[in-house]
């Protein structure tokens, strides 16, 4: 077996951490958390109550008014130990992510290493907070803009990615001047306390950063809760429906990233073995536990009987095992309810009359015979009425579509309810500049299977993969976090006499 990464202590029960400690509730909810290679439940964790949520809500809403005056050059001196702590405690935190989540130690590190740019970037706040100002807008008065914390903010995120898509949101929320309460999910929550933990020994003051661990008690507690000015979540669809659109109902600022059916298109002159190697660690990469997983493979014109064999030898032979072990290349579902809905999708789609050409279910790995494993599966002739093409399986099921030309490639990525990643594989640059204009999709890749955008760009996908009207991180993230306050000046000796009954203007 190969070396193993480094082992974190953690705590049989999964705490809160409110006003910069951990904290627990005798008599409290909790469920448990597996490892899903194993299958055993390893820990539990502690499920907030209303008045939990209050709690941490309250010291948020405590630490807001001097954390918000602080200049923003100390908040980022701040961010800069934090990042310099995730830099120095990495691998362990990807050993933690590994342990509850179930994805290869490899991918995990890369998770935290996407985590890490996102802090490092919002290291540059004092930049990003930067206003206009306009000398003389009209006579005697000077005009300027800046951006202001909005208070109290929250982050609703997924089992998928319990430390990346975190730092989504508190990093730049956090160097604007809120304050933010993170709701993980419940299925692996011990990455956000090791965060929290690292975050105070940076020097974060008590109250700025706390978790809420729970469920939809928790999820509705935050939404409703009147000094929560904002939502930042990461789920399904129909969950980020229901969460957009009650928190606009109840006044707050909403951005909501849901499901995804990502594509992608491989044109006849594309280099076979890239396209194949895209597809393989795309599709069945973290076990296709991804939002921006491929899950359809669009072959057009003859290159479908070239690509299919390559990828039904490569899918059978995936090292599948602990992820934990440094050689596995996909490692187990995180859940057992999960796995059995992935395997059920696999059973839709033969019924469908798709053609399985590789069928992973059932799959054992000799000493974790309890995990939630399944093999990679790979469907051939799937056509867009069946719903292993239309729903998000999330899981490592990979759907080939054939078509004829590039123009029927377009029309069937756009005609998909989600938006959220697509990819084009090809060698020709018209095709490519085309793909690139007429697709209706936030987040577009040219001979990149997972066009994931860098800190500094923004995460986001267009229809029913976002609700609201800013994506995740980058500047992006900064206007979400912050309202714009608009100032106009003059100063006594300018004022002429006599009461004026018209708006200042440029004459």
């Amino acid at each position: 077996m190969s070396k193993q990464p480094p082992m974190p202590v953690m705590s049989n029960m999964v705490s809160q951490w409110i006003h910069g400690q951990s904290v627990t509730h005798p008599g409290a909810r909790s469920q448990d958390v597996f490892n899903p290679a194993t299958g055993q439940a390893t820990r539990k964790v502690e499920l907030a109550s209303l008045e939990t949520v209050n709690e941490a809500v309250a010291s948020a809403r405590a630490a807001f008014p001097a954390w918000s005056d602080m200049p923003p050059i100390r908040r980022a001196r701040i961010m800069n130990q934090f990042l310099a702590l995730l830099n120095t405690y990495k691998n362990e935190l990807a050993s933690i992510i590994t342990q509850e989540h179930g994805k290869v130690f490899t991918d995990a590190q890369g998770e935290v290493m996407r985590g890490i740019d996102i802090v490092e970037f919002a290291c540059g706040i004092p930049q990003l907070l930067k206003g206009d100002f306009t000398d003389q807008v009209s006579t005697g008065i000077d005009n300027w803009t800046l951006r202001q914390p909005l208070g109290v903010v929250a982050g609703i995120t997924p089992f998928n990615f319990p430390c990346m898509v975190p730092c989504w949101m508190f990093p730049m929320a956090i160097a604007a001047g809120n304050t933010f309460i993170l709701k993980p999910s419940e299925r692996d929550p011990s990455a956000a306390i090791f965060m929290a933990q690292l975050f105070k020994e940076a020097g974060l003051p008590d109250g700025v950063f706390n978790v809420v661990q729970g469920d939809k008690v928790a999820v509705d507690g935050l939404l409703e809760h009147p000094d929560v000015k904002a939502i930042s979540f990461v789920g399904s669809t129909p969950i980020a429906q229901y969460i957009y659109h009650r928190g606009a109902e109840l006044g707050k600022r909403v951005q909501a990233l849901g499901g995804a059916k990502n594509h992608m298109v491989v044109m006849p002159d594309a280099d076979i073995d890239q396209a194949v190697d895209g597809l393989i660690g795309a599709a069945y990469g973290s076990a296709g536990e991804r939002c921006m997983a491929i899950s359809v493979a669009v072959l057009v014109g003859d290159v479908a009987d070239k690509i299919v064999p390559l990828l039904a030898e490569r899918a059978k032979t995936l090292k599948i095992k602990n992820g934990l072990e440094l050689d596995a290349e996909m490692g187990p579902i995180v859940t057992r309810q999960a796995l059995e809905r992935i395997e059920g999708y696999v059973e839709i789609g033969v019924q469908e009359g798709a053609t399985l050409v590789v069928d992973g279910r059932g799959l054992k790995v000799p000493g974790h015979e309890q995990g939630f494993f399944t093999g990679g599966t790979l469907f051939d002739n799937v056509t867009s009425d069946m719903r292993i093409y239309k729903e998000e399986i999330f899981g490592p099921v990979l759907s080939c579509v054939r078509v004829k030309d590039f123009a029927q490639a377009i029309e069937l990525v756009n005609a998909h309810e989600f938006g959220n990643g697509v990819s084009c594989y090809t060698r020709d640059g018209n095709v490519a500049r085309e793909f690139g204009r007429r697709i209706q999709v936030g987040m577009v890749g040219i001979n990149v299977p997972i066009p994931v955008p860098m800190a500094w760009h923004g995460f986001g996908g267009w229809k029913k993969s976002l609700f609201g009207d800013m994506h995740a991180y980058g500047e992006e993230g900064v206007r979400f976090y912050t309202k714009q306050k608009s100032i106009m000046q003059r100063w006594p000796e300018t004022i002429g006499k006599g009461a004026e009954f018209v708006m200042p203007t440029a004459k």
